[in-house]
């Protein structure tokens, strides 16, 4: 039986990608995942076959990941709000280049520099592109040290599988805070390398990776081959989590995070009577909009509760449409409120609907 090892956040992504077999690593050092990047430098530099780079800047970085994973390695890079968005012309052209990657956002306060304080104010960004052009990137939301670890592993599965970039969305209070974690998979020996490498063209016909086309029939064809993709992801990787909801008259609608912070007040406002329940989704892209809406058949009302000023709130209306009522309360910024704080908004929402 596998042990548990009490990690830090950022630590356990390290741990998880060297597992899932990355062999490389791309960065540029900022607040609040520097853990990650000095992981990666101490225990992915020793191992054989794999490199560990401290580029100059994130466009420097991402970059590199574009090489690396033309040439055929499982590679990773990571960064913080300000340094993904450097990033996203990047990613663009890894999603036209039908490139893997895997890319995490330990995300804090913004717009601007802000504060390094945890925030979710980069969720549209991520679920959205982020970039330009008709792209998306699977973006996984994980809500506990063990889900980093876990989610890592998986998105290099499914970058690999659908040769597109996957969003590792976390925050900056999820990675600095420890919690036991167990590490399901061991790393491979060999490190793997996909089948359409560009490693010399010896023995078949020479390959260009480029995104640009002077055709636009070409591009088109291009993009409606993306899209058949994004509806597939659509159909089958949709993931998302329900608690107490089976009985619930109001139900609070939060990821990551601030999803954990609700749990705990969801278990308060239970045990003085309240019927309130959680919804999460685990994917923020594709997001659970048939979930949602399948809660609307008993639920009429939901709240929506952020580390920002609503930016999941459009997806739960999207689902719920007119079926129900939402409501939002955020706290923007980087002020991470507590389980008493939420549990207190519940409350007040909870007989201001009548409930």
């Amino acid at each position: 039986m596998a042990k548990q090892v009490l990690m830090y956040g950022n630590t356990a992504i390290g741990e998880a990608a060297i597992r899932a077999g990355c062999q490389c690593y791309f960065g540029y050092p900022i607040t609040p995942q520097n853990e990650l990047t000095e992981y990666m430098a101490t225990h992915l530099g020793r191992r054989k076959g794999c490199a560990f780079v401290q580029a100059e800047s994130e466009v420097s970085a991402i970059n590199m990941v574009y090489g690396a994973s033309a040439a055929g390695v499982r590679v990773m890079t990571s960064s913080s709000s300000p340094g993904i968005s450097l990033k996203q012309e990047g990613i663009s052209y890894l999603a036209a280049c039908q490139l893997p990657a895997v890319i995490v956002n330990m995300s804090r306060g913004g717009p601007g520099l802000g504060s390094i304080i945890a925030a979710q104010s980069d969720y549209l960004q991520s679920t959205r592109g982020g970039g330009h052009g008709d792209y998306r990137t699977i973006v996984l939301a994980p809500a506990s040290v063990q889900e980093l670890a876990d989610l890592t592993h998986e998105a290099f599965d499914l970058t690999e599988k659908y040769r597109i970039p996957v969003l590792i969305l976390g925050d900056g209070m999820l990675g600095q805070m420890m919690e036991p974690v167990v590490f399901k998979h061991k790393a491979p020996k060999k490190p793997p390398v996909r089948k359409d490498a560009l490693r010399g063209a010896k023995n078949r016909k020479s390959k260009i990776i480029k995104t640009f086309t002077s055709n636009p029939a070409e591009l088109e064809e291009i993009n409606w081959s993306l899209f058949r993709r994004y509806q597939m992801l659509e159909s089958k990787e949709v993931r998302h989590e329900t608690y107490m909801t089976d009985d619930a008259n109001l139900v609070v609608c939060s990821f990551g995070i601030s999803a954990r912070i609700a749990k705990g007040a969801i278990n308060a406002v239970r045990a003085s009577g309240l019927k309130v329940g959680l919804f999460r989704p685990i994917t923020a892209w594709p997001f659970p909009y048939e979930a949602v809406k399948k809660l609307t058949n008993n639920i009429d009302h939901f709240l929506v509760f952020e580390m920002n000023m609503g930016q999941m709130l459009e997806d739960i209306r999207f689902g719920v449409g007119e079926r129900g009522d939402v409501s939002f309360y955020g706290r923007p910024g980087g002020v991470i409120p507590t389980p008493s704080e939420v549990a207190r908004v519940i409350t007040r929402h909870y007989y201001q609907k009548g409930l």
